[in-house]
């Protein structure tokens, strides 16, 4: 085009921008909100601290990169000792304030030592990293509330106002591209004038659901600060805050009320957007200048899109899982072809299926004839789509057409657990596997129980569930039969659903269900990865002793090495650690509920370098020989409290 357009775009440019009115001076808000430290250390110390600081210095290089970005990830997973970590500044702040603001947290945030998760937040901005992902985090237990000490004039109008000013906060916020909102309302009455100024803001890897089910909590916190001048709320994923004085510069603001009657997620002009365009009009310029400077504008003022983190598939985590057409499920299975089977269950066939990409996954087809089938697929997809962790396999999408309902999920090269405890591939696992085996299982199931923002009961927890990809790391899968454990109840009564042998005795008689029956479950399975035996397995040199009662006997009589497998190579491991594992795998089977471990507790357990469990398991039952489950003769039958312990997330500790 020649380089009089390039001086024509310029003059255009610069007409434009001597309008925009200049961002008030602004500050990086470091006003310590809250700051929280794991109470776990990394093992790893060097691979930790190495990972952690190329995480830090990746998340700076993205706030610095220009364009506006006030929001980044970074990771580093290559070690033992994983770094997953966000940063995040409120929209309003300049580079310079985001950045300051930013450095600060990561001075702050380093005193937590070698902990393997903290967070610290600010007015300004917010760190935090972890040893799992939590991208997807919305809420957790211990969200905060934040109020100041001071009340409103006009207290009885403030309050009024600030009630519809904040829920409209948390209504449109989710539906405003890059979930931010900055805005401000006039409060008339009471013999004056005066204004609120609010903020909303939600992490950019969350869904908009996410961010709706987030700021419907704040919503919540907040309104106990009223008729208080200012007030905050803080959760997992979101922020809002509301001051009768100012705290961000007038150009920052935009008009939420176009996004107050409903619709998807909507590009934002903020209003130092919109007085560029009318300062450019007003200056007289001719068209063709006006609408060149637009375009220009436009193209450079945009804000990128968050960065989307790819899935096995490609496809986002800011979304649910992906509908899957029959069709294309069929013809990846080759019509569920024998050939493509990779197991059978009592609840559905799985078949290896490659997509038109290339792409290889697992599809579990459930047989409908079964009758909890539609209650089963409605419950996994339901609870598990958005819940992601190294050691539970990921539910990519699913497909329901008719009769026919299908799940799809990330391909486990290695199959499951029961082939290389006592199938076909019986003898192939070294002590170090089958121990790094247990150790993922019970992170998966501490993950589920305490780090997830609501208890997740797996109830069927068993080798079948517990897939292998091809390095051998653990996925707990199949969550049908899951269900949430309301907060703050000890126990739900349901009826059972599980699989005998596995089965925690005041459940399987009585009903009352918990996170300690999974716990129970995860025990016995203990018992059978180091054994080579199934649970209800009888000694071939006895007719009446199941595996869970030779392993009391033996560890009773001080002979717990001669449960281990016969295949492994007696050189391979100590008879220490087959006790060790033995006492913890019994901790896990104690009766009554209450007095088994979190799982939490039971890896600082498999982490700590003493060979002997600290607290003695004790049986607190009677066996049937007949059962494949304990028959309880405690008075006791239900879990009487759990316990908050968790394993690397961070507990909020308040200001």
């Amino acid at each position: 085009m020649g380089w009089w357009w390039l001086r024509l775009v310029v003059v255009a440019a610069a007409a434009v921008l001597t309008t925009i009115p200049q961002q008030a001076n602004s500050q990086p808000q470091i006003n310590l909100l809250n700051r929280g430290c794991s109470q776990y250390n990394a093992s790893n110390i060097n691979d930790f601290f190495n990972n952690l600081n190329a995480t830090f210095s990746d998340l700076r290089s993205q706030l610095s990169g220009g364009g506006g970005r006030r929001f980044a990830t970074a990771q580093q997973s290559r070690s033992s000792d994983p770094v997953y970590a966000m940063a995040q500044c409120r929209n309003y702040m300049s580079e310079r304030d985001c950045l300051t603001c930013y450095d600060a947290a990561v001075s702050l945030i380093r005193n937590c030592s070698a902990a393997n998760g903290a967070r610290v937040i600010y007015d300004g901005c917010f760190l935090r990293y972890e040893s799992n992902t939590f991208y997807d985090q919305t809420t957790l237990p211990g969200n905060v509330q934040i109020c100041g000490n001071r009340t409103a004039a006009q207290p009885s109008a403030f309050n009024a106002e600030a009630q519809t000013f904040l829920r409209d906060l948390q209504l449109a916020t989710p539906r405003i591209n890059g979930y931010f909102a900055a805005t401000t309302r006039q409060i008339s009455g009471g013999g004056g004038n005066s204004t609120i100024y609010g903020v909303a803001q939600c992490a950019e890897t969350i869904s908009r659901t996410g961010c709706e089910d987030c700021l419907t909590v704040a919503f919540g916190n907040i309104q106990g600060c009223l008729p208080n001048a200012d007030g905050r709320a803080i959760d997992a994923a979101c922020f809002l805050r509301y001051s009768d004085v100012p705290f961000f510069a007038d150009n920052q603001t935009i008009d939420i009320t176009p996004f107050l009657g409903g619709g998807g997620i909507v590009k934002v002009w903020n209003s130092s957007s919109r007085n560029a365009i009318i300062g450019g009009v007003v200056g007289g310029a001719g068209l063709v200048l006006i609408l060149l400077a637009l375009y220009l504008w436009y193209h450079f003022s945009r804000k990128p899109k968050a960065a989307r983190r790819g899935s096995i598939l490609g496809a986002t985590e800011l979304q649910g899982p992906n509908i899957y057409s029959y069709k294309d499920l069929k013809s990846a299975t080759k019509n569920f072809s024998e050939e493509n089977k990779l197991g059978e269950g009592g609840f559905g066939d799985v078949y290896k299926a490659t997509l038109e990409n290339g792409d290889v996954v697992a599809v579990k087809k459930l047989d409908i004839s079964y009758s909890r089938a539609k209650a089963d697929f409605e419950s996994e997809v339901r609870l598990i789509s958005n819940v992601h962790h190294r050691n539970l396999v990921r539910l990519l999408g699913c497909c329901s057409k008719g009769s026919e309902l299908l799940l799809v999920y990330e391909y486990m090269a290695n199959g499951s657990l029961d082939r290389f405890v006592y199938g076909e591939k019986r003898g192939v696992l070294s002590w170090k596997q089958r121990f790094d085996i247990i150790y993922g299982t019970a992170r998966g199931l501490a993950y589920l129980h305490e780090q997830y923002h609501v208890c997740i009961i797996h109830r069927d927890i068993k080798p079948g569930n517990i897939l292998l990809n091809d390095d051998f790391q653990v996925k707990i899968a199949d969550f049908g039969l899951a269900r949430l454990l309301p907060e703050n109840q000890s126990h739900v009564s349901t009826k059972f659903a599980g699989t005998l042998g596995y089965t925690a005795p005041e459940y399987a008689i009585h009903g009352h269900l918990s996170e300690k029956v999974d716990t129970y479950s995860f025990g016995v399975v203990i018992l059978e990865i180091i054994s080579g035996r199934r649970s209800n397995d009888m000694n071939v040199e006895s007719d009446t002793e199941y595996l869970l009662e030779e392993a009391w006997k033996l560890y009773e009589s001080g002979m717990h090495q001669k449960i281990a497998d016969e295949t492994l190579d007696s050189n391979d491991y100590k008879p220490e650690d087959v006790k060790k594992m033995v006492e913890i795998a019994l901790v896990c089977t104690q009766s009554p509920a209450s007095s088994r471990p979190t799982m939490s507790e039971i890896l600082v357990l498999l982490s700590s370098d003493h060979t002997i469990v600290p607290k003695a398991p004790n049986r607190g039952n009677s066996f049937n020989p007949g059962s494949k489950f304990f028959v309880d003769t405690t008075t006791t039958s239900a879990s009487t409290g759990s316990s908050n312990a968790t394993a690397s997330f961070t507990q909020f500790t308040g200001r």
